[in-house]
């Protein structure tokens, strides 16, 4: 824990943290691009993750995949703002339980997307029609992805709530 605390100080001690802190449009500028950023991952991805899950079964598979493109710019959105907030005020992150369980939920939804694609299951579903079922292991991906999303959005949410950091 001590070498954490060290890093953070050292970060707060930079030149990037002043001009995030101290300009008060850097911080209201990324707040507004993160809420874009997830708005766009979470309504890219979750569209696809309901036609997995057969919620929403009208679109071919591929149609609705070619959207997860978009969500990977909402991420990238995400990961820079994301990283600005922690260089601003890391000494805010690094004790609260929520920005922990955030990065928990952010470390297994990644893990979720990365074997998504290495088992195979992605190239599975890319040929399926509307109205074509989305085989088993689809749908266990599509829900644990939902659940997952929603957590970082959930413990993001609760960063100023839990713990005593901001």
């Amino acid at each position: 824990m001590d070498s954490l605390h060290a890093f953070a100080l050292w970060v707060k001690s930079t030149d990037l943290s002043w001009s995030v802190t101290h300009h008060a449009w850097v911080w209201a500028t990324c707040e507004a691009l993160h809420f874009i950023g997830m708005s766009i991952l979470f309504g890219c991805v979750g569209a696809l993750d309901l036609r997995m899950l057969g919620w929403w079964k009208a679109p071919p598979v591929a149609g609705v995949n070619a959207l997860v493109r978009w969500g990977v710019i909402g991420f990238a959105i995400n990961l820079v703002t994301g990283i600005l907030f922690f260089v601003g005020e890391p000494l805010q992150y690094i004790d609260n339980p929520a920005f922990r369980f955030k990065i928990l939920f952010l470390v297994l939804a990644g893990w979720n997307v990365l074997m998504f694609y290495v088992t195979g299951v992605a190239d599975q579903i890319e040929g399926l029609e509307p109205d074509d079922d989305t085989p088993t292991s689809a749908k266990v991906f599509a829900g644990t992805s939902l659940f997952l999303w929603v957590g970082v959005i959930f413990f993001g949410r609760m960063l100023p709530f839990l713990g005593n950091s901001f």
